[in-house]
């Protein structure tokens, strides 16, 4: 018998805000599945429930199977869904805006297509990041020159703070272990907090692609989002990890990372600075409301017919 209908979508104040949210949720070797509103995991060891409506981003590590209910769900709840490769973290699918309005992709289109307001947007995120020096001026060259500088000495002082030898950031993309212990805890814990910015930008419904600092990619809006937090979480993060040992660098980054987020309510954070930066007021969103656009950029209500006597 098809179910098709049958049940009716979660509506936008069914949902629970991005910002209240757990940040992500690794599991690995499991079949994932779908219990009424909530997703299971089931391994060798027994069953466990996660209400879906919790869940930031679901990561789905080695071994793991998941259901057509369970995606279906997932994606009803506005969760976005990573699968976690040994090397690292790629998103493939997300889930459904949790808001209805598209006052915030309208601000970050307005925004990004001038020239000048994208230039301004991008030294409103280098003054985000780095609040001690003022970007005003500078142009998009010379952001990148000081940004560079400054991740640099930021990566000095880490490993200063946490006696953990540094030679210089160390990358081969697809291949997670050419790094030594530091590099492979900084990759870890940058690939964890892009999935994290996936799940904000698109439970706000935001478009990943048009970025302000990063550009040319489908994902250059979560990249721009996610090194907001780089310097006062990614990195230092990173370096405590590696400063307690070599062994299981990924996961141990992972876990330190969760519980570092989650301490920061930096879900909450990462909502306030997206709508600041996009000049969107801190209100709901979740109006499910259509409207058309006159000549005269006015908002007149969809599902009439304005054939006679309609004022443009």
């Amino acid at each position: 018998m098809t179910t098709i209908s049958k049940r009716r979508l979660s509506g936008p104040r069914d949902l629970t805000r991005v910002g209240d949210r757990l940040s992500f949720v690794y599991l690995e070797r499991c079949v994932v599945h779908r219990d009424a509103n909530a997703i299971t995991a089931e391994d060798a060891e027994g069953t466990l429930h996660l209400p879906s409506a919790t869940i930031g981003t679901l990561l789905l590590g080695p071994g793991t199977r998941v259901t057509h209910q369970a995606m279906s769900l997932l994606g009803e709840s506005g969760a976005g869904v990573v699968w976690v490769g040994e090397h690292g973290v790629r998103f493939y699918a997300g889930g459904r805006s949790l808001s209805r309005s598209s006052a915030l992709i309208e601000a970050q289109a307005t925004l990004w297509a001038n020239r000048r307001s994208r230039l301004d947007v991008a030294r409103a995120m280098y003054r985000k990041r780095f609040p001690d020096e003022d970007p005003s001026g500078l142009t998009r060259h010379e952001l990148l020159g000081r940004e560079g500088k400054r991740m640099k000495d930021c990566y000095r002082a880490q490993a200063a703070r946490t006696k953990v030898p540094w030679h210089g950031r160390q990358f081969t993309p697809g291949d997670f272990t050419a790094g030594d212990a530091p590099n492979q805890a900084v990759t870890a814990a940058a690939q964890c907090m892009y999935g994290i910015a996936q799940a904000v930008v698109a439970a706000l419904g935001c478009t990943p692609g048009l970025g302000f600092v990063h550009s040319g990619h489908e994902l250059s809006f979560v990249l721009d989002v996610a090194d907001l937090y780089k310097t006062d979480i990614g990195i230092p993060v990173a370096f405590d990890v590696a400063a307690e040992g070599d062994e299981d660098i990924g996961a141990r980054t992972r876990r330190a990372l969760r519980d570092k987020v989650n301490e920061t309510r930096l879900l909450e954070r990462c909502v306030a600075d997206i709508k600041q930066l996009l000049h969107v007021a801190p209100a709901d969103d979740y109006e499910d409301r259509v409207t058309l656009q006159s000549d005269r950029d006015q908002q007149l209500p969809s599902g009439r017919n304005y054939a006679d006597g309609v004022i443009w």
